[in-house]
């Protein structure tokens, strides 16, 4: 049983030590998944003119997340995991552009 403690406590100072060390990229990751939700939903719903109930199943994510299309203005915003997007586009061909 000792010898179990004692893996299981190298095994969380080797997750500590490599989360520590991947902090920026860990950080970044809800950032990731907003941008690339509303950047894909932004190119399948006005760059391939699909229609929007097949673009929402094309970018489900596992995550939660929350997706509001602009159909006057052809931008997208997907919020999740706390963190905001946006997509728009910008013309046949320059296609769809996030936001700053």
């Amino acid at each position: 049983m000792k010898r179990f403690r004692r893996i299981l406590l190298v095994m969380l100072v080797v997750l500590l030590g490599w989360g520590w060390h991947e902090r920026e990229n860990l950080w970044a990751f809800p950032d990731i998944i907003s941008a690339y939700t509303a950047k894909e939903y932004c190119s399948c719903r006005y760059v391939m003119n699909n229609d929007a109930e097949y673009c929402r199943g094309y970018v489900k994510q596992w995550l939660p997340s929350e997706l509001t299309d602009d159909r006057t203005q052809k931008i997208v915003t997907a919020s999740g995991l706390g963190r905001s997007n946006s997509a728009q586009w910008q013309g046949e061909r320059q296609g769809c552009r996030l936001q700053p």
